[in-house]
């Protein structure tokens, strides 16, 4: 595949649809070049419902297979595959299984080594590994967060190829290929992937780059694995509990203390009810493969002192959306004053006038990857 690195990342936030969930998820895989803004353009009016959504998106699907374009075609099999509940396992492995076959046959597999690797007795973490196409400046491992999948992170692993970096892509528990083909939930432990990565490959030292969750598990990873040199994190809170306002993060831990059964059962209300909020619980529940209450409850491992940030040594770059609807930009300030023994840091928050103001920097993607691939180079020349 030939990329036109100067046009692969899409700038600018669309309103492609009003609800701003279903706006920012079409958003982002147009940000990450992924789905054309035509075909987006033209569903918005037409999806109300998960099974709207689900609909449109296997005609784009289908529309972009008759135009053989099969990248585009595999990411709105991706799309089905998001907002299709836990409970219709069957449809969700079956758009996965779409998704997958079309992008593989998208990449060149001589190029992009596709890999296996040894982790637990019953599985195995998938990487793709893209070796540098200039001068060898290092290598990065790269890995999303809480719903991510591998292949998503393609043009990414691309560019940063092609500014001289070997890119090692991989999922961990409760992602992807992990999660749905074999069955392993999420494991906020996220040194122990990490750790496999490095060992495979026979890595002495790499930079470790986390987008959305996945910027709480680089951290987590680096406070436990000494190898990595270099931390990137972008899109994550501290605290994930402490996104709420303090007295609601208060109440819901009373009725889990006092009223477990009845917050239990109002949790797998919520989830059966849909809606935006029940495919949220669902979704937990389908990551961790746990009740609904349950894995809010293991939920509450991803906070300030799993994360263990004075343990963190390395070089840091930190990241942050003035606007990200995810993540309350309180979160920016108490991560900044949680990097106490880091070697350096520099952090950067993106403003509307950047059009990388959102969740992860969707919306100008480029002028993220640019902002790292100079920190880096920055960092090498004062060696």
């Amino acid at each position: 595949m030939n990329i036109d690195f100067d046009n692969a990342f899409p700038i600018g936030y669309h309103e492609f649809h009003k609800d701003p969930t279903y706006n920012f998820q079409l958003n982002r895989w147009h940000s990450l070049g992924l789905m054309r803004y035509e075909d987006l353009k033209s569903i918005g009016t037409g999806i109300i419902t998960f099974e709207d959504w689900k609909k449109e998106m296997v005609k784009l699907a289908e529309k972009a297979i008759s135009e053989n374009r099969l990248l585009n075609a595999a990411f709105y099999y991706r799309a089905a595959e998001f907002y299709t509940m836990k409970g219709d396992h069957p449809e969700k492995e079956f758009y996965y299984d779409k998704f997958s076959e079309l992008f593989y046959q998208t990449i060149d597999l001589d190029l992009v080594e596709r890999t296996f690797i040894p982790y637990l007795s019953y599985a195995d973490l998938p990487s793709l590994r893209i070796r540098a196409k200039s001068d060898y400046k290092g290598t990065i491992l790269l890995h999303g967060g809480f719903d991510s999948f591998i292949e998503e992170w393609y043009l990414i692993m691309e560019y940063l190829s092609s500014n001289g970096f070997d890119v090692i892509g991989f999922e961990g528990p409760g992602q992807g290929h992990m999660l749905l083909k074999q069955g392993v939930p999420l494991d906020y432990e996220w040194e122990k992937p990490v750790k496999a990565v490095l060992d495979y490959y026979d890595l002495k030292e790499a930079t470790l780059f986390g987008l959305s969750m996945g910027g709480w598990f680089c951290l987590r990873a680096a406070a436990y694995e000494p190898r990595i040199k270099n931390v990137i994190a972008t899109g994550h809170a501290v605290d994930y509990s402490r996104i709420p306002p303090a007295f609601a993060r208060w109440l819901m831990m009373f009725f889990i203390k006092y009223f477990r059964a009845y917050t239990g059962r109002s949790f797998e209300k919520m989830g059966a009810r849909g809606g935006i909020k029940g495919w949220q619980v669902n979704n937990l529940a389908h990551i961790t493969k746990m009740e609904p209450l349950e894995a809010f409850e293991y939920s509450l491992n991803l906070n300030e002192e799993n994360l263990s940030c004075e343990n963190i040594k390395q070089n840091v770059l930190y990241l942050t959306g003035r606007n990200d609807h995810f993540i309350p930009f309180k979160m920016h300030k108490i991560q900044l004053r949680l990097f106490t023994n880091v070697k350096s840091l520099k952090d950067r928050v993106y403003e509307q006038e950047d059009f990388a103001n959102h969740h992860c920097q969707i919306g100008n993607i480029k002028l993220m990857l640019d902002d790292i691939v100079a920190w880096l180079k920055t960092l090498e020349s004062s060696q």
